[in-house]
């Protein structure tokens, strides 16, 4: 047997992939599966995208880059948390990644020691406790409830920070609720964070298109400039712009943070795909109107999925604000199923990929992600109404 780092023991593969991939599998031995478990956007790559990779491939945008990215990708960063977000940054506090999940990965590693404390939000996306984890660091869950829209309590956040507290992971909109944070609430969540100087707090926000109500997206960074000092927000371009293959993440913060940053990725990936990166400048400054078309399709998918779980005697979900998923409550069939994993693998066999809500710090319930056709959704819908009567 070969023996791992206890690092990599102190963490678990991702069930999200774990059941995409056994949805794969199954396919491949002929088996009709649905799969409402993978998280990225059924929408073809915009066609200014692509033809932007073309380019950069033409004409020879094949080499190393700087660490960090691009100087074109760096400064189009700058403009989209301007324009998109409301956060005012400059060049040398861009950090552009492989993914976002590798800026939250670099950002946990270069700032955790032994013993600190991570504060998130439950239920959670998969990555954070173990990337958390990974890095030596303690989560703290904080928990959120359907009835309550799985928003988080301020007063629960400040009875959990501590003097070991380190950061405070926030993600909106949330992956796996659909859960949207007010204006007023990160407004509290600024005020408690002002009174504990030595609290980093990272503001994922690559779903920000991805907002139904009147209110639109804020950010942290937007609410709370004050906090700048401290502050991380994440985004990239594979969720709003249908590129999840192109691996573009960037993140923008203190620039002593996206400096120790840069140097773990200088010895981690080096940087980003050149192709991707070009192809990223293109997203980011070439034309945005798809994205109302997008937004309203996925809107109309939430609430034909809604109603139809809903509709199902012992599920539940409330309606996401944004994001593409819905975070079902199942909790009156547990009486049939010893976990909600049994109940993933029960509707699996029924034809439909969804992933345990345990997999996300939640219990008894599973999430769908409503982003398929909507012939896949009612095929899906119907099945999981049928396997449960």
């Amino acid at each position: 047997m070969i023996p791992l780092s206890p690092a990599l023991e102190r963490i678990e593969a991702s069930q999200t992939s774990a059941m995409t991939d056994r949805a794969a599998a199954l396919r491949g031995e002929g088996r009709d599966i649905v799969s409402l478990s993978v998280g990225e956007p059924d929408f073809d790559t915009p066609a200014h995208v692509i033809a932007a990779a073309k380019q950069a491939l033409d004409e020879g945008k094949t080499r190393y880059t700087p660490v960090a990215g691009t100087a074109d990708l760096r400064e189009a960063v700058v403009r989209h948390f301007a324009r998109d977000l409301a956060i005012e940054t400059s060049r040398p506090q861009v950090i552009v990644t492989a993914g976002g999940k590798q800026a939250i990965f670099e950002a946990l590693l270069a700032t955790i020691a032994p013993g600190d404390e991570v504060i998130v939000p439950a239920p959670w996306w998969v990555s954070y406790p173990q990337i958390v984890r990974f890095a030596g660091g303690e989560v703290v869950p904080l928990p959120t409830t359907p009835q309550d829209r799985y928003l988080p309590d301020p007063d629960r956040l400040k009875r959990l920070i501590t003097p070991r507290t380190r950061w405070l992971l926030l993600n909106s909109p949330c992956n796996p609720t659909g859960a949207v944070y007010p204006p007023a609430l990160l407004e509290r969540i600024a005020e408690i964070l002002r009174r504990h100087r030595k609290v980093m707090v990272m503001s994922d926000d690559i779903y920000w298109p991805l907002v139904y109500g009147a209110q639109g997206h804020v950010s942290l960074g937007a609410i709370a400039p004050d906090l700048a000092d401290r502050l991380l927000t994440v985004s990239g371009v594979s969720k709003s712009h249908a590129m999840t293959g192109f691996r573009i993440g960037f993140a923008a913060g203190p620039q002593e943070l996206v400096s120790a940053m840069t140097r773990l990725q200088s010895h981690n990936s080096g940087n980003a795909s050149s192709v991707s990166q070009a192809a990223a400048v293109a997203a980011l400054t070439g034309p945005q109107d798809f994205l109302g078309e997008w937004r309203a399709t996925f809107r109309r998918r939430r609430d034909r999925v809604v109603s139809a779980i809903n509709a199902i005697p012992s599920l539940s979900t409330p309606e996401p604000d944004g994001a593409f998923y819905c975070f079902v409550d199942a909790k009156p069939l547990m009486g049939r199923f010893d976990d909600d994993n049994a109940l993933a693998l029960h509707l699996l066999e029924a034809g439909v990929a969804v992933v345990p809500a345990s997999a996300f710090g939640g219990a008894d319930g599973f999430r769908i992600s409503f982003a398929a056709s909507e012939t896949a959704l009612d095929t899906a819908l119907a099945r999981i109404e049928s396997a449960l009567r």
